[in-house]
């Protein structure tokens, strides 16, 4: 296990959200060497603790989703709705380089903890609000979810098999992407805020929205109708413009065929036996072959259909040409080039329950990510936050435990 100080060692976070978005960006930041402070609920944690099974073994009652994305983290649990609990995490917004949240639009205001109230405790503060919908607008204060996010975005509208093939319909990624995404994307505003702050010493709010950062994303197949008029549609596997570009079914398994341009194209056709497709004026450039994707497809399966996968798949590697299989994610993660790239890290939790954790995927040659403490177990670390940022002694801890004001995990 590699422990660094990390790109953004000194750096303090105050980590007030929950479930994914929120989560992952301060996981990144943590990943980068900030110290990250989760603030959870006494007697309830981050929502995700309870989403399983499967659940971790050591009796936590902690799920393996809330793993993934809480490394790296100390957790301290302190009841906001309790006045004496608002004040230790105001305290701990002041002498936090960067807070993020993601309460509905206006709830924290009660507490004192808005980008108003925050800034006047530390003006050079770096307060990043992630919603559904965001600050402003309609729907402002409408609960945003990933699935949601997914089928309003138009995201959905072009995910799934096309209409008048079997299963056809509108179907969610298998992965929470626009949660995932909206924590990639406050991650890099946070870093971009941090910039700004070093060259001028001013902080400032950041405003995100899932919605928004789902429709950013929408990238070619947005361009495609705002640009081009086009209305982009489901196509299963298949590229709205590069064909082909998607599985085919061999005699024991399927295939992927990712070919971008006109030259891999024709390496491709005579690999499989139909070097006449390469010259046929219909496929002989990228456009013509999205035109006429039926015809060519339907073409190019009759000859891929009587190859093994493997043998395809050898044939591809040795002419360069980029193809492979659908992997399950165990075998993803067994793959030896995962394996090469230490993307799976080991780590132990407080008492030594080993769990393991995908990493971070960028390699910092001068500093590299760190892995230095396990997903902790909710309010594991409050006692400790309390005594080392505030100088409480063991009786005004013993008083606030008493009170419900915290909580701690021993």
């Amino acid at each position: 296990m590699t422990v660094t100080a990390g790109a953004l060692a000194g750096l303090r976070v105050l980590d007030l959200s929950r479930v994914l978005a929120g989560p992952w960006c301060t996981q990144i930041l943590g990943d980068l060497g900030a110290e990250v402070i989760k603030v959870e609920q006494p007697g309830q944690g981050d929502d995700t603790r309870r989403w399983g099974p499967p659940f971790v073994p050591d009796g936590s009652g902690d799920s393996a989703y809330y793993l993934c994305a809480n490394r790296n983290k100390h957790s301290v649990a302190i009841n906001l709705a309790d006045p004496a609990g608002a004040e230790l995490v105001r305290r701990l917004a002041a002498q936090s380089d960067i807070v993020v949240e993601n309460f509905r639009v206006g709830s924290l205001a009660r507490y004192g903890l808005d980008y108003e109230s925050v800034r006047a405790l530390r003006a050079d503060s770096i307060y990043c609000s992630i919603t559904g919908f965001g600050q402003t607008g309609p729907m402002r204060s409408t609960g945003g979810y990933d699935f949601l996010v997914q089928g309003m975005s138009g995201l959905m509208s072009v995910t799934g098999l096309p209409d008048g093939v079997p299963g056809a319909g509108p179907m969610k990624v298998g992965l929470p992407v626009s949660d995932l995404q909206t924590g990639l994307y406050a991650a890099v505003a946070i870093l971009a805020a941090l910039n700004h702050r070093h060259a001028t010493g001013e902080g400032q709010y950041i405003d995100l929205a899932l919605l928004d950062t789902q429709v950013a994303l929408l990238s070619n197949q947005a361009s495609n109708w705002m640009n081009g008029g086009m209305i982009p549609r489901r196509l299963g596997n298949q590229h709205p413009n590069t064909v082909p570009y998607q599985d085919f079914s061999c005699a024991d398994g399927n295939v992927l065929v990712a070919l971008g341009n006109d030259r891999q194209f024709r390496q491709f056709v005579a690999l499989i036996g139909l070097p006449q497709l390469g010259t046929d004026d219909r496929f002989a450039n990228s456009p013509g072959r999205s035109i006429n994707r039926d015809d060519l497809i339907a073409a190019m399966q009759a000859a891929i259909g009587t190859w093994l996968a493997g043998d395809l798949i050898a044939a591809m590697q040795a002419a360069g040409l980029p193809g492979g299989r659908i992997n399950t994610i165990p075998e993803a993660l067994d793959l030896p080039q995962i394996a090469a790239r230490d993307l799976v890290q080991d780590m132990h939790r407080s008492d030594g329950t080993p769990v393991k954790v995908l990493g971070f995927p960028a390699k910092l040659s001068a500093t590299p990510a760190r892995y230095g403490r396990a997903p902790p177990r909710a309010g594991a670390d409050t006692r400790a936050v309390l005594i080392d940022k505030f100088g409480l002694a063991d009786n005004e801890i013993a008083s606030l435990l008493a009170a419900g004001v915290i909580a701690e995990t021993l």
